[in-house]
């Protein structure tokens, strides 16, 4: 069973997602103030840098925002837009004092400015509309090839030119009138969007549409995945939720309750999971532990044996350390919202078959995770590579 807990204290708002009373996901209200990813902008071009075929625009924060010439290209064929940026010079493609109409892709840190796209996306339930560009794909994480196929078919037949889509797993199963719906909402937004953007005249960078906040995007994410009930702790809250439950007709039946002036982590044991999500070291059942290391360029998660010593063979020891690991892993992926490139140095297995395993069960257990992942597989090196896209920026 998922719940959505959100507990009000003071003026922040404290979110935990729960699966059979377990935490599997917990955000932090103040994060969100400075979180610009997913926000559409009109941005202002303020200096070109051919030598790196990139640009700085100005979209109103306190650093420009850094764009490069394949974000400015049409969204095409992946191969073809390669050779089209071998080919193009920016300088041909915008000037400065250009306005751009842009997406936050990667927000800023305390180094760089916010990571910047003319590709923009409108993420709805159903489908993630992709404007400007025909490319018709589906989630990764839709296993079904016939499916698949049968949603492509559909979204083909009713998609008009030059408006793309990404179909999302809460749309298996869904009808063409399901489907249309969902696209014609999406559609009329990015209207709006377009139209606001074709009239502004002015040289001044302008926020047009901000991003959902972190309970509407959890509650879009996991309609399908039978969300059953909602706590909040404050009458507000509650009025809140209520709107967005009545909005949108695929969460009518989501049970919402209020505890009022209740700390919702304190009794439902939020507070205590929370703390193994501090540490750097976490424990496994088996007596391994994982360690969980963060860097500018990547995260690194190394697998030890611990106290864990086994009961027969060596190879037989490391495979259980490694598939407690592997679980415990994909659990902290979620939790902390780790993304950007991830290495897993697990203990070495001499058995090909067993690694296999490993890969086959991290796959399965990161297909609970709502983020984009991408798992590579074992290096030459025998480490675990794999990506993964945050889902709130602010928590990296």
């Amino acid at each position: 069973m998922l719940e959505l807990i959100i507990n009000r204290k003071a003026k922040k708002r404290e979110i935990a997602l729960l699966e059979n009373g377990k935490l599997k996901e917990i955000y932090n209200e103040e994060d969100e103030e400075n979180k610009n990813e997913g926000n559409i902008y009109i941005g202002i071009v303020k200096d070109i840098l051919p030598g790196m075929q990139a640009a700085f625009v100005d979209i109103g924060t306190e650093k420009n925002a850094f764009i490069h010439v394949k974000d400015i290209l049409p969204q095409i064929d992946k191969k073809i837009q390669l050779e089209n940026e071998e080919e193009q010079d920016i300088r041909k493609i915008i000037k400065v004092n250009d306005k751009l109409l842009v997406q936050v892709k990667k927000d800023s840190n305390e180094k760089k400015g916010a990571r910047i796209s003319t590709h923009i996306g409108l993420p709805s339930t159903l489908i993630m509309l992709m404007p400007r560009t025909e490319i018709i794909t589906a989630s990764q994480k839709i296993q079904d090839e016939e499916e698949k196929e049968r949603l492509i078919k559909i979204l083909r037949e009713i998609l008009p030119s030059n408006i793309g889509a990404v179909i999302r797993t809460a749309a298996i199963g869904k009808t063409k009138e399901e489907l249309k719906k969902d696209l014609d909402n999406k559609i009329k937004e990015w209207n709006e969007i377009e139209e606001k953007y074709n009239k502004y005249t002015s040289k001044r960078p302008q926020l047009l549409q901000k991003s959902p906040n972190i309970i509407e995007k959890i509650i879009i994410d996991i309609a399908h995945k039978k969300l059953e009930k909602i706590i909040v702790n404050d009458k507000e809250e509650y009025k809140y939720i209520q709107s967005i439950i009545k909005e949108n007709e695929k969460i009518k039946n989501i049970k919402l309750e209020i505890k009022e002036n209740e700390d919702l982590f304190l009794t439902n044991d939020i507070q205590r999971q929370n703390e193994k999500v501090e540490n750097r070291k976490v424990w496994l059942n088996c007596g391994g532990f994982i360690t969980i290391d963060k860097t500018e360029a990547l995260t690194a998660i190394d697998v030890n044996t611990g106290k864990f010593t086994g009961s027969k063979n060596l190879e037989e020891t490391v495979y259980k350390v490694n598939y407690e690991a592997t679980i415990e892993i994909a659990n902290q992926l979620r939790l902390r919202d780790i993304g950007g490139i991830i290495i897993i140095d697990y203990i070495d297995m001499q058995n090909k078959e067993n690694k296999q395993k490993i890969e086959e069960l991290l796959k399965n257990e990161l297909k609970n995770d709502r983020a984009k992942t991408q798992v590579e597989g074992f290096t030459r090196l025998d480490l675990m590579e794999l990506t993964r896209k945050h889902i709130c920026s602010h928590k990296d």
